[in-house]
């Protein structure tokens, strides 16, 4: 297909299957570029630019390597595939020293070696470090070895498994009950470039609005009006910066879905514009089940019948399973009329004003039958571009279910709205799935055990094409205690999407709960987020472009951080990057109020908040690693930034929506290849999308008197909300500084900082760019 991107299809009885795709998009499913024909005496194949096919004749086995002759993917047994009825297996080699990533959010560590899984959206109520399978099914990992980075996407939408060396040792292999037999290799040898590829078949997600990386707050539920408007006036009143309040399940007429409950929400569409006058969004929650209503008085199920929207029994009847409005009937997403329909059915909330919308319980969720979900037998009738029409039964459909209910809303919303950039947050999704919505790791639990499994479980979902994810900061299920919350509120500052969330029957979860001391540091560190908003929102626009996520593994960023080429992760406990500049460093048992090390790879690092330069040891070729050892402060949550990053900043608010009073900042710290970037629109339309964006770029260098900083011209349309530039390099001792403008010494000498190590400037920015010298004088 490219010249990194092989697809391998395997057709029974002769005949390929179906050439049709949820996942993949049809302009890449259909790309190809020239190959060389390769032939020996026993292997026919060819090669790229970049890959080698070989396929054995004598066994069948199939390998694929790089030009270079490494091996990067081998039949494990001689032949392409091992069929069991109508269920298919493909065994693949497994080097002793390659590791896994990616299935989305799957419970367990980081790496998936030695471990198997199931993929069939589940609605797992407390599920726990061993539970699987859980609410999405994302069929595509990441293979890395001696820091080669290969993937792997098995497009198959019946229930599929991916076994890594557990039930074999040497062997790791992948395979479905039935469907296609296709899956898709894609080459780095950077792990970025496998993951920018896989957003060129599938997609990238689309950057959303501004608001949706403020701080979210939620429950299971804010029952009536008058207690959101309370939650909405000690946010304000407590300077909490905040962007969302959520309504779950119960501000809905008798939990029916595109309802209101108009006693305990009597001025909803009034209440909503009073929020937003406040800079705080609302998002609903529309669960996808329909209320089987037969009095004529619940319009969705009235349209829906009219217009035979919904999934079918094998006799033709329309299927109703029992959910959070009783009797049920849902919607047949594989029918794009239906989508068009469900999409339309948002036209009165879009009116209100909400903001955005929440898909909950799509894996499908049935309560009262024991599978929790549809039949197996279900009928859902494909009426789509690129698929032949057919009826298919829900063991096909199960797991694009979700992502098909996503797509419906999120394609409905921009109907409605087409200048206006939509916001879903779904649950249950699979591969492909980023194109429409936003998702969260589900009903996780109070505990520190799951304050620690968020980390691996967001950074896989990262690695599956699902950057824009969260956590329910403090746990969905149970009353954290108040170190548990605030330890969560820290780390969830540094999360794509930063969601306070809790269910009926706990105690209050927001931030002023336990008193001040506790909402003092809580309140930091959310403020700190909104500090960073300019760093955190060009993240979001890189990730729309290329697929990168936002959260990242080490080894994303430094794949050859080790001697023999293993993941740096596996030394360095919970840590994660946001971007390629910011490592956090939680605490890997962080209920144990132990010290502990902080491994960093072997480049320069300066602490976040201080700084200060971080010693590094003599390093060999950077193969070596950088330890800190922590000692843990409830207050405090080690945080460091890369040496040749620049990172901007800009001053507190208290919303995403109102306007910074004051300069841009630009941290700066010295170090190899300095650079940085921001980006910057309106962060609500799609105006971006036709040239009114600000975009600039950073450099800087070292020189023998102090250091060079390079501000780049804007570019784009839009305008942007501040007048000066402040610009603070780091790693400065000297007591003195001269500033050179354009090689022209200025009269007013910089501020030092010897507490931060830092020397700082403010001038003007008139957007066709500054060079700025800072000299040390002794």
């Amino acid at each position: 297909m490219r010249d990194d991107v092989l697809r391998v299809r395997v057709g029974v009885s002769g005949e390929l299957p179906e050439d049709a795709s949820w996942a993949v998009l049809n302009d890449s499913r259909t790309h190809r570029v020239e190959v060389k024909a390769e032939r020996s005496a026993d292997t026919i194949g060819f090669a790229t630019h970049s890959l080698r096919v070989k396929f054995r004749l004598s066994d069948s086995r199939l390998t694929v390597s790089d030009i270079a002759g490494s091996v990067l993917q081998e039949d494990a047994f001689g032949w392409p595939v091992e069929f069991h009825g109508e269920a298919f297996r493909i065994y693949k080699r497994m080097p002793e020293d390659e590791h896994y990533f990616g299935l989305g959010d799957k419970v367990g560590p980081l790496d998936r070696r030695n471990q198997a899984f199931t993929l069939w959206n589940s609605d797992i109520y407390s599920f726990q470090e061993s539970t699987d399978p859980i609410y999405k099914s994302i069929p595509f990992f990441m293979t890395f070895r001696h820091g080669r980075a290969c993937g792997v996407l098995l497009d198959n939408t019946w229930r599929s498994s991916f076994d890594f060396g557990k039930q074999s040792a040497g062997v790791y292999s992948f395979g479905a009950e039935n469907g296609p037999i296709d899956y898709y290799l894609i080459y780095g040898p950077e792990p970025k470039q496998v993951l920018t590829a896989y957003a060129w078949l599938t997609g990238a997600p689309p950057l959303p609005p501004l608001w949706t990386f403020g701080y979210q707050q939620s429950r299971y539920s804010y029952e009536t009006e008058a207690r959101v408007r309370e939650i909405a006036a000690r946010l304000r009143q407590d300077r909490i910066p905040a962007d969302a309040i959520y309504l779950d399940i119960d501000f809905q007429q008798e939990h029916r879905p595109f309802t209101v409950n108009t006693e305990s929400f009597p001025h909803f569409s009034e209440m909503v514009s009073d929020l937003k006058k406040q800079n705080l969004h609302v998002v609903a929650i529309t669960d996808l089940h329909i209320a089987d209503v037969h009095d004529g008085t619940y319009t969705p199920y009235v349209s829906g019948m009219k217009g035979d929207q919904f999934v079918k029994n094998p006799d033709g009847s329309t299927y109703v399973g029992v959910v959070w409005p009783g009797p049920s009937v849902f919607p047949d997403f594989t029918r794009r009329q239906s989508r068009e329909w469900w999409g339309s059915l948002y036209k009165k909330f879009v009116q209100d004003g909400i903001s955005g919308f929440w898909n909950d319980m799509n894996e499908p969720s049935i309560f009262k039958v024991s599978s929790g979900t549809m039949p197996d037998d279900i009928q859902h009738r494909i009426d789509e571009p690129g698929f032949a029409k057919r009826t298919a039964t829900h063991l096909e459909i199960h797991n694009v279910y979700g992502m098909e209910n996503s797509r419906a809303t999120y394609e409905g919303l921009l109907k409605l709205q087409p200048n206006q950039r939509p916001f879903v947050l779904t649950r249950a999704t699979y591969a492909g799935g980023q194109r429409y919505a936003a998702t969260w790791t589900g009903d996780n639990s109070s505990t520190w055990n799951h304050l620690r499994l968020s980390t691996p479980m967001l950074l896989n979902l990262g690695l599956s094409g699902f950057g824009l994810s969260g956590a329910d900061v403090g746990g969905f299920i149970g009353t954290p205690t108040p170190e548990l919350l605030t330890k969560w509120f820290e780390v969830g500052a540094f999360h794509p999407i930063y969601r306070d969330h809790t269910e009926k029957g706990t105690a209050d979860q927001e931030p002023w709960v336990h008193g001040a001391a506790q909402e003092d540091v809580r309140r930091r560190f959310i403020e700190e987020r909104y500090r960073l908003m300019p760093y955190i929102y060009s993240l979001a626009e890189e990730m729309s472009r290329t697929g990168v996520p936002m959260l990242r593994p080490m080894f994303l960023e430094f794949p050859k951080a080790t001697g023999d080429g293993h993941p740096f992760d596996i030394d360095a406990g919970n840590e994660f990057l946001l971007g390629p500049d910011i490592l956090v460093a939680p605490a890997p048992f962080p209920e144990k109020p132990f010290p502990y090390e902080v491994k960093l790879p072997a480049v320069d690092w300066y602490d976040y908040w201080t700084g200060k330069h971080v010693p590094q040891p003599a390093a060999d070729g950077g193969a070596g690693d950088v330890r800190v050892t922590v000692h843990p402060e409830l207050d405090q949550l080690p945080v460091f930034v890369r040496a040749g990053a620049i990172v901007p900043m800009q001053p507190l608010t208290q919303s995403t929506g109102e306007i910074p009073q004051g300069p841009l900042t630009l941290r700066v710290y010295p170090g190899k290849d300095c650079l940085g970037g921001l980006y910057l629109d309106d962060g609500i339309s799609m105006a971006y999308a036709h040239g009114d964006y600000l975009r600039m770029k950073f450099t800087c260098e070292e020189t023998p008197a102090g250091v060079r900083v390079h501000i780049g011209e804007h570019t784009g349309t839009y305008q942007a909300w501040w007048k000066q530039v402040r610009v603070e390099v780091y790693g400065w001792n000297s007591p003195k500084a001269d500033v050179l403008v354009s090689g022209k010494q200025l009269s007013d000498p910089p501020s030092v900082d010897s507490t931060r190590d830092s020397v700082a400037i403010e001038l003007p920015d008139t957007g066709h760019g500054l060079d700025v010298e800072l000299r040390a004088v002794e």
